[in-house]
């Protein structure tokens, strides 16, 4: 940092260096009242952090106290400008040290996880063959359709997936370039898969391997190296920092030969006419190849604060404290026979905390919006953008959601769709326990109001 703009870009990134030791971290959000249909309010529990976590207050008061000096980036003359397009490469480094890369690899800021890995997909060489378990997420599981794909079927063990991709690696064409795309921690299960061990297995028959590090990022520590993974992808709005960015960070190589992601301003180095009235290009062979336009710096900064702000937290503490809520959650849905939890590894398999279940007799969307209108809790019902994923954890096929106050299964029968419970380092204890207490109440009383199918949703019914 030039001395020049030491004095507000210092002040800035200097302007939550405290430690953060408070449990849980303070997240917007946590005094926001919402009403009841049963009349009255209560303070919100926000338990979908797996879908967008809600942005910790360091986050916003950093974003906040950078707003003023807004300027734009890497091409501007004044000292705004400067001043922004250091905060920005200062982001990139912060990452790269959260994540704990390697000397030589990349970090290209792109809008999420799902920009991250078509971003990578697009940069795959000729012929490249890709391996892909069918319980990823739709964002590792899509984006690879010029590639030839082998979709693994899901395993029931972590070491049933080591031999599952082994197998598969090593009936591969062995000539050509191979890239193996992986979780860290299922948004479904919340389980933990065997990455190390599956990155040396890909390593041993030639492929690479990319991490989809989007649920497991937040709830633990992500290191390039000792996992020995070739890319990681996650997103800001899950990691605290919803402010539309994500990373893609790893090996420089398959970046720089391929063709920019987005063609523009921004990854061209020199642009020129030529006699023929066409035009030359150089691009850039650096992440700014891949990062055309003018960039989300808010959204970098964001990122880089939250990757600030979880590493003082300290992550032992956090996954001490959030395993203390896997627990409780845990212990209270298997005190409701109605309620079954859904595992790909078994109980016994670590986990973040995202936990998905069924209840007997009860339409999973109606469950959901009981949960809303009459406690106050925000969960998520569905597929989860893992629709492959859950129907084997359901052992069914559905065509359509059955309609809402209806029971979606009789007990003991199939259900159609999930019900998706997810915390995190700012979740306060009591968000967890009225969960529990309000499963236990719907299963044992029943829901207090109507309910009626709206847009495909289950809404109260509000018109008597």
């Amino acid at each position: 940092m030039s001395a020049y703009l030491n004095t507000n870009a210092a002040t800035l990134e200097a302007s939550a260096a405290e430690p953060v030791c408070t449990e849980p971290l303070q997240v917007l959000g946590r005094d926001v009242r919402v009403p009841l249909v049963t009349g009255g309010e209560v303070t919100y529990a926000a338990l979908d952090y797996a879908a967008s976590a809600p942005a910790l207050q360091r986050v916003w008061d950093d974003v906040a106290a950078y707003a003023p000096y807004y300027g734009s980036v890497h091409r501007g003359a004044g000292y705004l400008s400067q001043l922004s397009t250091d905060l920005f490469e200062n982001a990139r480094r912060t990452v790269e040290e959260f994540l704990d890369c390697r000397e030589g690899d990349q970090v290209i800021f792109t809008r999420s996880t799902t920009d991250s890995l078509n971003l990578l997909a697009q940069a795959l060489p000729a012929d490249c063959q890709v391996f892909v378990f069918e319980t990823e997420h739709h964002a590792s599981l899509l984006p690879w359709r010029d590639a030839r794909v082998t979709y693994l079927n899901a395993p029931r063990t972590p070491d049933e997936a080591v031999r599952t991709l082994e197998t598969a690696l090593a009936a591969r064409d062995p000539y050509g370039p191979a890239l193996v795309c992986v979780t860290g921690a299922s948004n479904v299960t919340g389980e933990l898969w065997p990455v190390r061990e599956l990155a040396a297995a890909a390593h041993a028959h030639g492929a690479r391997i990319v991490l989809d590090a989007a649920q497991l990022a937040p709830h633990h520590p992500v290191s390039v190296q000792e996992l020995d993974v070739d890319w990681v992808a996650f997103s800001g709005h899950k990691l605290y920092a919803p402010f539309g960015s994500g990373v893609l960070a790893g090996r420089a190589d398959w970046l720089q030969e391929a063709e920019p992601y987005l063609a523009g301003g921004g990854a061209s180095k020199a642009v020129a006419r030529r006699t023929d009235g066409g035009v030359d290009v150089e691009w850039h062979s650096t992440a700014a190849r891949h990062e055309a336009g003018s960039p989300n710096v808010i959204g970098a900064y964001s990122i880089a604060s939250a990757c600030k702000a979880l590493a003082e937290a300290g992550f032992d503490q956090l996954v001490a404290r959030e395993q203390e809520l896997i627990g409780r959650v845990r212990t209270g849905l298997a005190e409701v026979p109605q309620v079954r939890v859904l595992s790909l590894f078994g109980d016994d398999a670590p986990r973040v905390g995202v936990i998905s279940f069924v209840v007997d007799g009860w339409n999973s969307s109606h469950f959901a919006a009981a949960l809303s209108a009459e406690y106050g809790i925000g969960v998520r019902d569905g597929l989860f953008c893992a629709h492959p994923l859950v129907r084997t954890l359901l052992g069914s096929d559905p065509q359509e959601q059955g309609e809402c106050g209806a029971p979606e299964a009789a007990p003991g029968e199939k259900s159609l769709n999930a019900i998706r419970v997810s915390f995190g380092a700012g979740t306060p204890d009591e968000h967890v326990e009225r969960f529990v207490r309000a499963v236990g109440e719907l299963v044992r009383d029943g829901a207090r109001w109507n309910y009626r199918t709206e847009d495909g949703r289950c809404v109260p019914d509000t018109s008597a």
